[in-house]
């Protein structure tokens, strides 16, 4: 079994061509031209229990490969691997791998799945003292009848530190722009057998019980930003609203882990990153207002209008995504959360190496009295109380999800999940009552709000009644037993 460490970059087939024709990487590459083929069950039990197999071709010469995939900061591929040399493509499984204990009498009916032909381009670059492997893939995964184009970097890490991965990925940026890479090419493979996807929501967060506080963030701020990045990609090739909405959805879910755990960050430089993440939430959160205006509306004019709107700020969002500053704000926030100070500073290591699940019970308990606090009185408020109400639901409803790993003892699965019914029920009608709110500043602010079909569209709701259900909602949720106590 060995430990590699890599970097994974997305690039374009032309901003390979870029990187190529530079003089960043030095002398000629080796080439090598590959074929793999990986092996699964019918039901994908492998690849569910978060491990891939594979046989390689190069040359002449096969390889198999069985990787078990692990928690770490996104970008970072830090993985345990079980190679063999094997005569053909038949998987060759004993004992000295994980294969026979994770499938057990599943061990027979292994197949090929789906295959990965690249041509392999490696350089060694000396950079910041440090050696370094630059592999350039430029290929597909197939199944028998589709295929997922491959272009990525992997800059593997030989000798040196940890930050001459992200100093020579910034390098290669300023003449071929990269994107921080959050996807195997397995995972590519194994999206290929299965509907097309338009959207990714977010992933169940899995911590374990011997995590520290410093280790639970580290797990959920990857698990954001893999969300972010999957969408951002979706985005970037498709104007799909519901990709728009989870690409928010993963930014705002960073931004909360920021809020949650801000006892272990106490310094200028997470605070520069929640400010970028602040504005790309709201350049994308401006587009997702229009969209749900858009669903309201019914055909006609104002419709129209709207939807002209709709697509001059798509086209902004668009060009915000296409821009240097979200590929460096990733890269930034690998990088320090892979090996920033916060994660040594000695006034936060008390709060940093407790047990997540003290943490999680202290962060949980916090957030709900805020939330018990800000949520009386409902309909006496106004819209703007009303709505740093709803960011308090959503931040304790980020933090049950992040959390609901730790308490997995007895009754506690059956509370989270009255706890969420409860709290999304509250979150929800409190997103209607913002969306209300908000309208009609976004109408006046378009020039629309004269239209006829604009009074119709804003008197689509009762805000009496929204309120009301609102109240009994606040009421329930305070009544719901906590699943962390």
């Amino acid at each position: 079994m060995t430990r590699e460490i890599e970097l994974k970059l997305d690039l374009t087939p032309s901003a390979a061509e870029a990187l190529e024709g530079s003089t960043i990487l030095g002398g000629k590459p080796e080439r090598i031209p590959q074929r793999s083929v990986y092996f699964d069950t019918s039901d994908h039990a492998l690849s569910m229990n978060g491990f891939s197999l594979r046989i390689r071709r190069s040359g002449r010469k096969r390889t198999q490969t069985i990787k078990a995939d692990r928690a770490f900061p996104a970008g970072l591929f830090v993985r345990s691997e079980w190679e063999r040399t094997v005569r053909n493509d038949r998987p060759v499984l004993d004992d000295t791998t994980p294969v026979p204990t994770v499938l057990g009498v599943g061990l027979e009916e292994l197949a090929p799945v789906f295959e990965v032909r690249i041509a392999r381009s490696v350089w060694k670059v000396k950079h910041d003292d440090a050696l370094i492997e630059l592999v350039l893939d430029r290929g597909e995964a197939t199944t028998d009848d589709r295929i997922s184009p491959i272009c990525e970097i992997e800059l593997e890490l030989k000798s040196g530190t940890l930050s001459a991965l992200f100093s020579l990925a910034r390098h290669i940026d300023s003449v071929a722009p990269v994107r921080l890479g959050v996807q195997t090419k397995a995972e590519r493979g194994y999206r290929l057998i299965g509907p097309a996807i338009c959207s990714f929501k977010a992933e169940a967060v899995r911590l374990s019980k011997a995590m520290t506080a410093g280790q639970a963030f580290q797990h959920i701020v990857q698990n954001c930003i893999r969300q972010f990045r999957l969408n951002e990609a979706m985005l970037l090739t498709h104007r799909d609203v519901e990709a728009l909405h989870q690409a928010r959805v993963a930014l705002r879910r960073l931004r909360s882990s920021f809020s949650i755990f801000k006892p272990l960050l106490a310094g200028a430089e997470e605070a520069k990153l929640d400010n970028s993440l602040r504005r790309l939430a709201t350049k994308l959160g401006d587009a997702r207002n229009l969209d749900v205006l858009l669903e309201r509306a019914r055909p006609g004019l104002l419709h129209d209008h709207l939807e002209a709107a709709r697509d001059k700020i798509y086209s902004g969002v668009i060009g915000e995504l296409a821009s240097p500053r979200p590929r460096s704000l990733m890269l930034d926030l690998a990088e320090w959360l892979s090996s920033g100070d916060w994660r040594i500073r000695l006034d936060t290591c008390e709060d940093r190496d407790q047990p997540a699940r003290e943490f999680a019970i202290a962060a949980l308990e916090r957030l709900r009295r805020k939330l018990r606090k800000h949520g009386r009185d409902l309909a006496a408020k106004n819209d703007a109380a009303r709505h740093q109400i709803r960011k308090d639901a959503k931040k304790l409803r980020y933090a049950a999800t992040f959390f609901v790993s730790l308490f997995e003892r007895k009754h506690e699965p059956q509370r989270y999940e009255a706890f969420l019914i409860a709290l999304e029920k509250f979150q929800d009608l409190l997103g209607s009552l913002n969306d209300l709110a908000t309208a009609p500043s976004v109408l006046e602010r378009l020039g629309l709000a004269d239209l006829d079909d604009a009074a119709v569209l804003l008197a689509g709701h009762k805000k009496g009644a929204l309120l009301k259900a609102a109240s009994d909602a606040y009421d329930a949720l305070s009544d719901t037993h906590s699943f962390w106590r």
